[in-house]
Order: C-alpha cells, then sequence, then structure tokens
C-alpha cells in the first residue's frame, strides 16, 4: 500500500471509529433500558410461581381435608381431581421456577420444598389409604399433625423464597440505575478516548513509516558484516514498498543460510570419514607386529581406550576347559586389581559373559556409584557409562571388551568400536592360527619323523574334531532355540496369570455388589417382619402371624445362602479372615444347645452336647468359624435324620480335640463320601431329591477347617446313620488382656442391666425377646435423637418404624452431604446410623467430615453395609465410625447396640 494511500486510511480511519464509538455508546444506553425491563418482568413472574405454589398448597389441603370429612360420593372424584390438579400446578411452577432461579441459595430452598413435596404428596395418599381402610385413628394423627407440620414447612420455604425474589427485584433496579449513570458517564470518557487515540494514530503512522525505513537500511548494512549460517531478518509486517523489500531480502538471506549450513554438514561429515578412517588404519596397522595374544591384547586396548575417551578398560578372551567355555581377563587399561574381584566369566555370566552369549553390544548409561571406581593419583570417581562389545570371527565369539568413561560415548566414538571390533576378531583368529604354526613347526623340528607316521592319524583326529566343533554348534543353536521357546511359555503364563488375577478382581467386586443389592432390600423386609411378628397391637390373627413368620424365616434362609456362597468365593480367592481369641468350651455346648434344641424337640429326635471333663476349659481359635461348622454338621444330621438321636461330643484326639457329630439319619454311600466336601454337589443331586440344600455347607466347613488347622472326616453307612469329626490342633489359650476401655465397661454395664431380664423362646425359628426386656430398653431408649442417614427408602422407612416404635426421635437423610446439613440443624442429636454405598458422598466420606466438627468428634456413629466383605470393619473404623453393624440388620443387635453407645 502506497504512503498516501496509508495516510488517507488512517485519517478515515480515525473517524469511523468515532462514529462506531458513539453509535455503540448510545445503543448501550438502549439495551440497558430494555434489559431493565425484561428483568424486571422475569422477576415479577418469579414472584407469581411462589405465590402460585402457596395458593396451591392452601387448595391441596382443602381439597384433602374435605376428602377424608366423608362427603356424599358423587363430590369424591371432584375432590380427588382437584387434587391431582393442584398438585400438577404446583409441580410445574416448582419446575418452572427451577429454571429461572438459578442462585445456589434459590436451588436450595426448592430442592428442599420438592422433597417435602413429594413426601407431603406420599403422606396424603397414605391418608386416603387408611381412611378407606377404616383406621380412624391413624389417619387423623397424620393429617392434623404430621401433615400439617409438614405443611407448615412447606409454606416457610415458599415464604423464603417470594422474600428472595421480591429482594431480587429491589436490587436489579438499584443496579441497573447505577449502570445508567455509568453509561452515561462512559459517553464523554470514550469520546475524548477517541480523539485521543485517533490523534495517536496519525502520529503513529507517520514515525512507524520512517522507522521502518531506518530499520531496513540498518538491517542491509548489517550483512555485509556478517559471513556466518545465521543472518539478520527484517521484520516488516507492513504491506507496502518497504514490507516488499524486506519479503525478498529475508528469502535471499534464508537462502544464503541453507546454503552455508549444508557446508558445513559436509565438512563435519568428511572430517568424521577422515578421523574415522585415520584411526581405524591406525589400529590395523599393529597387527602385523605382533606375534602373541597377550601383546595384541594389551597393545589393542592400550590403543584405543584413550582413542574413544574411555578412562578405564578390560580385555577378555575367550578360553575353553573340556565343554565349558569362558572369558579370561587377559589385558587392561587403568584397572584396579584390588577392588576387581573377577578374573573370568562363563558364557551367560554377568554382562560380560551375556554380550558373548548374545553376540551382542551391551551400553549402560546410567552406572550406579559403587559398580567401579576409575582411580588416579588425586582419588576415584565412578564412571557415567559403560560398554561392552564382542569381537566375532565366522560366527563365533573370541573376545570382549569392556569401556568406561566418564562421559557418555558419542555416536562417532561408538561406530568406531564398531569397526575395529570387526577387525579384531580377524586379528585374533590370524595371531592364534600364527602362534599354532609357530608351535607346530617347533614341534615339527623335533618330531619331524614322528608326525610323518602319524600324519594321517592326524588328519582324522582333525576331521572328529571339526565334526566335534560342528555338533557343538548345532547343540548350542539348539540350546538358544529352547530358551527363546522357555521364554515365550513363561510370558503367555505370566499373562494367563494376569488374566486369571483380573478375573479374580472381577469376581470379588461382582460378588461384592451382588452382597449389597441382596442384603438391602433384605434389611428392610426382614426388620419389619420381625416387627410384625411381635404384634405388639395385637391386630394380627394366628394365620398372619404364621404367614409372618413364614417370611422371616424365607428371608433368614436366603440370607445364609448369601452367606455361603459369599464364604465360598472369600475362601477361593485367599481372602477368609481368620480372629483367634480365646473360647470356652462350655460356650460351644451351651451354643449348640440354644440352636437346636428346639428343632430336636420339633422333629421329636434326641440330642445331646457331651464336653469331655478332661479337657482344658477354653482353647484359642476363631470362635465364629468353629461355630459356623458346628452349625453346618448339625444342620445336615437333623435334616437327614427322621428319627433316632443326633449328638456332639467333644474330645481329647492325640495332641488335639475332636468335635464328633453323630446321626442316625439315612447315611451316605460309600462311593459318594468324598463328593459331599465339593461344591453345590450332594449325595443326591437329581432334581426329585427328597432333602434339599445347595450343597455349600460341607465345602466351607472343610475348607475353614483347614484354615483353622485342622481337618474333616467323615464315617457312614447307608440307613445306619454318619459320624462327621472336626479335628483341630490343641492350641493353648491365654487370659485375655484386661486393657478394656472405660467406654465399653460402662456401656457392658448398662447392656447388662437390659438383658437381666431377658428370657429367648424359639417360636418357628424366630428370637423374641420377653416383655421385661423390651419394656427396659424403650425405658432407656426413650427421647433419644438418631439420624439416619441412607439412600434407600425402604431401608430408612424399616429402621424408623423399629426406632420409634422405641420412643425414638427419627430424622434421615438420603446421602451423606444430606446428612451433614441436617446433624448441623439438629446438634442435639445422639447417633448416627451411617449407611456406607451411597451417591455423591458415601458413607466414608460424610463420616470423616463429620470428624473434622468440633462439636461432633465425640458423637457415636454406627456405619451400615451390605457388602460384608473382608476388612469392612478395619475401613469403617478408620474412617472415624465408633461401630459397625452389616445389613440385614438384626433388631435386637441393632437396639442393644445403640443402648451401649448412648450410654458408654
Amino acid at each position: 500500500m502506497k504512503f498516501k494511500t496509508k495516510l488517507y486510511l488512517g485519517l478515515g480511519s480515525f473517524l469511523i471509529i468515532i462514529i462506531i464509538l458513539v453509535t455503540f455508546l448510545i445503543n448501550m444506553f438502549d439495551q440497558i433500558t430494555v434489559k431493565m425491563n425484561v428483568v424486571v418482568k422475569e422477576l415479577s413472574e418469579r414472584v407469581n410461581l411462589t405465590s402460585t405454589i402457596q395458593y396451591e398448597i392452601t387448595i391441596y389441603d382443602r381439597e384433602l381435608k374435605g376428602l377424608t370429612s366423608g362427603p356424599p360420593e358423587d363430590l369424591i372424584q371432584s375432590f380427588t381431581n382437584n387434587m391431582e390438579k393442584s398438585r400438577m400446578n404446583t409441580n410445574v411452577a416448582i419446575e418452572s421456577l427451577k429454571k429461572m432461579d438459578t442462585r445456589e441459595q434459590s436451588q436450595e430452598l426448592i430442592v428442599k420444598f420438592a422433597g417435602l413435596y413429594d413426601i407431603y404428596t406420599e403422606m396424603t395418599q397414605q391418608i386416603i389409604t387408611l381412611k378407606k381402610a377404616g383406621m380412624k385413628a391413624e389417619y387423623e394423627k397424620l393429617l392434623w399433625y404430621d401433615l400439617k407440620q409438614i405443611r407448615e414447612r412447606m409454606l416457610q420455604n415458599t415464604d423464603l423464597l417470594k422474600t428472595l425474589q421480591e429482594q431480587e427485584i429491589k436490587n436489579e433496579l438499584f443496579r441497573t440505575r447505577t449502570t445508567y449513570n455509568v453509561a452515561i458517564k462512559m459517553i464523554y470518557i470514550y469520546s475524548l478516548i477517541g480523539l485521543v487515540i485517533g490523534i495517536g494514530m496519525i502520529v503513529w503512522l507517520i514515525l512507524s513509516i520512517t522507522k521502518n525505513l531506518n530499520h531496513v537500511t540498518s538491517v542491509m548494512t548489517k550483512v555485509t558484516q556478517n559471513h556466518g549460517t545465521k543472518l539478520p531478518r527484517i521484520r516488516v509486517t507492513s504491506k507496502d514498498e518497504i514490507g516488499a523489500i524486506a519479503e525478498a531480502f529475508n528469502g535471499m538471506a534464508q537462502a544464503l543460510e541453507q546454503h552455508a549450513k549444508q557446508e558445513i554438514e559436509l565438512k563435519e561429515e568428511a572430517q568424521e570419514n577422515s578421523w574415522l578412517k585415520t584411526k581405524v588404519a591406525e589400529i590395523a596397522t599393529m597387527y602385523p607386529k605382533v606375534d602373541d595374544l597377550q601383546t595384541l591384547a594389551q597393545m589393542f586396548i592400550t590403543k584405543i581406550t584413550p582413542m574413544v575417551g574411555a578412562s578405564y578398560g578390560v580385555f577378555y578372551t575367550q578360553e575353553s576347559k573340556g565343554d565349558q567355555y569362558s572369558l579370561r581377563r587377559l589385558a587392561a587399561y587403568a584397572s584396579d586389581y584390588e577392588q576387581f574381584g573377577f578374573e573370568s566369566f562363563r558364557v551367560g555370566e554377568g554382562l560380560v559373559g551375556q554380550c558373548a552369549a548374545a553376540k551382542q553390544t551391551i551400553l549402560l548409561n546410567q552406572v550406579p556409584n559403587d559398580h567401579i571406581k576409575i582411580v588416579s593419583g588425586t582419588g576415584m570417581s565412578s564412571p557415567s557409562s559403560i560398554i561392552i562389545l564382542p569381537a566375532e570371527y565366522e560366527g563365533e565369539i573370541l573376545a570382549v571388551i569392556e569401556l568406561a568413561s566418564f562421559e557418555k560415548f558419542s555416536p562417532l566414538q561408538q561406530k568406531l568400536l564398531y569397526e575395529v571390533m570387526s577387525n579384531i576378531g580377524s586379528a585374533i583368529n590370524s595371531i592364534a592360527s600364527r602362534m599354532q604354526v609357530v608351535k607346530l613347526l617347533q614341534e615339527s623340528q623335533a618330531l619331524s619323523e614322528e608326525l610323518q607316521s602319524q600324519s594321517e592319524e592326524l588328519q582324522v583326529q582333525q576331521e572328529e574334531l571339526r565334526t566335534t566343533h560342528e555338533k557343538l554348534e548345532e547343540q548350542f543353536e539348539h540350546s538358544e532355540q529352547k530358551k527363546k521357546e522357555l521364554e515365550e511359555i513363561k510370558l503367555v503364563l505370566e499373562q494367563k496369570a494376569q488374566h486369571l488375577a483380573l478375573s479374580s478382581q472381577y469376581k470379588s467386586e461382582f460378588l461384592a455388589n451382588m452382597s449389597h443389592e441382596l442384603r438391602t432390600p433384605l434389611n428392610s423386609l426382614l426388620i419389619l417382619t420381625h416387627i410384625l411378628s411381635e404384634n405388639e397391637e395385637r391386630n394380627l390373627t394366628d394365620k398372619q402371624l404364621e404367614y409372618v413368620r413364614t417370611i422371616y424365616s424365607s428371608g433368614d434362609d436366603l440370607l445364609n445362602l448369601i452367606n455361603d456362597i459369599l464364604d465360598l468365593a472369600k475362601v477361593e480367592s485367599g481372602n477368609l479372615e481368620i480372629i483367634s481369641e480365646e473360647l470356652r468350651l462350655q460356650d460351644v455346648q451351651v451354643f449348640v444347645e440354644n440352636q437346636f434344641l428346639p428343632i430336636a424337640r420339633q422333629k421329636g429326635i434326641e440330642f445331646t452336647a457331651r464336653v469331655d471333663p478332661d479337657l482344658p476349659k477354653s482353647i484359642f481359635t476363631d470362635k465364629h468359624r468353629l461355630q459356623q461348622i458346628l452349625k453346618n454338621l448339625l444342620s445336615n444330621a437333623f435334616k437327614f435324620t427322621e428319627k433316632g438321636s443326633v449328638s456332639l461330643y467333644i474330645q481329647k484326639a492325640g495332641s488335639g480335640l475332636t468335635f464328633s457329630v453323630k446321626d442316625t439319619g439315612i447315611g451316605i454311600p460309600e462311593e459318594k463320601q468324598e463328593m459331599i466336601f465339593e461344591s453345590f454337589k450332594q449325595a443326591d443331586g437329581t432334581t426329585s431329591r427328597k432333602y434339599g440344600g445347595t450343597g455349600l455347607g460341607l465345602p466351607i466347613s472343610r475348607e475353614i477347617a483347614q484354615l483353622l488347622g485342622g481337618f474333616i472326616q467323615v464315617k457312614s453307612e447307608v440307613d445306619k446313620g454318619s459320624t462327621f469329626s472336626l479335628f483341630l490342633p490343641s492350641v493353648e489359650s491365654f487370659p485375655l488382656a484386661d486393657n478394656r476401655s472405660s467406654e465399653i465397661e460402662a456401656a457392658a454395664a448398662i447392656d447388662e442391666q437390659a438383658h437381666h431380664s431377658v428370657q429367648s423362646v424359639e417360636v418357628n425359628g424366630l428370637s423374641v425377646e420377653s416383655w421385661n426386656s423390651k419394656q427396659l430398653k424403650k425405658t432407656l431408649l426413650d427421647g433419644k435423637k438418631v439420624l439416619i442417614v441412607d439412600d434407600d427408602m425402604r431401608n430408612i422407612f424399616a429402621l424408623t418404624t423399629a426406632l420409634e416404635a422405641n420412643h425414638m426421635e427419627v430424622i434421615f437423610a438420603q446421602n451423606g452431604r444430606e446428612g451433614i446439613d441436617i446433624l448441623c440443624n439438629n446438634p442435639d442429636t445422639d447417633l448416627v446410623l451411617m449407611d456406607i454405598m451411597m451417591p455423591e458422598m458415601d458413607g466414608f466420606e460424610a463420616i470423616h467430615t463429620i470428624r473434622q466438627m468440633p462439636n461432633f468428634q465425640k458423637l457415636p456413629i454406627i456405619a451400615l453395609t451390605a457388602k460384608a466383605m473382608k476388612q469392612d470393619r478395619e475401613e469403617c473404623i478408620n474412617a472415624g465410625a465408633s461401630d459397625y453393624i452389616s445389613k440385614p440388620i438384626n433388631t435386637i443387635q441393632l437396639l442393644s447396640l445403640i443402648q451401649v453407645w448412648v450410654y458408654r
């Protein structure tokens, strides 16, 4: 672009900028006015939405009361339709307000209102259902107390929302007025700035033209003074005459630089080739002067070591002893014999032997400090690089050299080493041949006559040696092939092991997730059926109680099946944990009698449990796993015994103990006595078998027995009965350390008081506490506030029902983050029941966060989990939980645990 054109364009651009700037500011002022009207309209609509929500709640409540007041049949549908219409209008208003008001505070209030409104609608449905069922007291309590409380909380939320919207209108009007005043000032300021900028642009254009001309002149002047590969450039970005000159000059400079660089590279390459040929020739000229390998090795290592910049060198030559080949140290450069402990290496031994075996160069660029020291008169230091090269002749390794340097070997130095090493093999072979010839000539002078007579024999021997040498080469190649095959097999086995480990990991994760998914619904089922079985309100018939007990029994059987499958998976993966403790044998007898005497009475079978009086009072073993084995063995005995007797006898057996379970049942055929210890196998495995079961009890029992250090044997005859014997080593027990914390001692005292009047009876497989114990627990837990944090509403409902039946106050949350908020709003909470697997924030993170709060560092927190995998308890305790209980939850156990920690 011409200079004159540039000046005209600069002035025109200045005028256009001023016009655009003024237009933009006027337009901005208009937009502020429009935006203010839109914002006010939107905020007014949000206020109307909050008013609509309040109005629809009032309509919904009015129609509900009308529906529950016993209206005529022709008005019931009208009330129902009005309620549904009000609910839909409320939901639409909530969603609209949620989209329009995205502020965090408003979103929290909307989410909280939506949760309360869901509970409100669910309670109305429950009221209608109770009304239809004729339960007047229940639905009136929900209608006039619980529902009223929730409605008041919802109205409080909507009042807060409405207040927030009204405040936002005031704030927006204030901000708009302020923006309007600022815009007026900006119009004047920007106009002044635009004028200053325009004048500056004109001055800058004039100066830049002069500056570019001066810059071009100075750069061209420097070119005549520069003869290197880096020429100066003219950095002018304008598209005028000066820009065209700059582009032409820069193109010429680039071409000159490339030409100069190519000349330098060719010169350096020629110098390197000349140096390489000179050094190779220098090394080669010394070979004819050498008559023996010792001299050759010393001359070579002395010459080549400093030539490649190394400071240390060793020359190894091959020698054989019988069928064994080795590399012997023959010469060295700057070698320290005191610190060097290896005079020879077998082929494949160390890096020197590996170099000969692989026939490949080994280069080390990261040498440990304690590998080797290079010694001089002023001290010693470790090298930074080591190279080991083989000398080969016709496929045979004749020598190996090892060089060490303080600097890394350059590519040119490595190339020189490869060149000379390719020639040294021929030189070694030639010298060895000459030495052999000299030796033979010397021997020929003394034994010429004998050699003549034995020449034919020597020729035969030479042929045999050649044949032997060929066989050795074939054997070596065969061994190399075998080695490669073994390495391939090893790689395949490692891949298989990785696949198996990954499969085991997936299996464990699958079982953990399945445990959680199965135990979660079982938890609410068992808790609610247990509450129904107590029939505290006396409103269930005997037939209904029998149904409830059947449901409970089925759920308990399913839980036992889940536990058996998990135990089997833990055994197979090696994750089954054994926790040894002191166990009194008398407690074992009491355990089996409490478990199986009711079953024996029900089936009309005689049952006895005896302990040999000569046995010690207690042993040291895993109490839970021993009880599991005995329970499995006795359960099988009672299952397969229709009449007669079942007995358990604990006695000495050599240096150990024997737990013998004997029955008079159907017996087991001899050919199937080993099969019953396989997973999912039974003596009668047909679909028409008389006795049920999964076939997991005995396999799990045998694996647990092995983990306890013992084993299980069986003796049986068909129609005469069976005897299963558990053998355990006699582990001498010792007194347990009396170092319980004061909290546990205090809790134990309360728990003892609570269980003082407990009498357990067995009714169709359900353990039911006596009335006195229940009353005592209700008295102890009356008025205690418990926070339940669980993402499953079924569990929340079941636990709430159980706890409120014991006169406790229950609050709940559906994830960890919500639980923390509710806990902060209820600092008088006595205890927290925390589920572990939850979305958004799981139980571990929630417990850890609570423990960081000074007010809740000592708050009892009981962790709930349905995974039931190894180390779950340790993970919960480490996260900060006070205690741990697995799902499905035993209501009596949970109440006792709450009682312990509330009164710790």
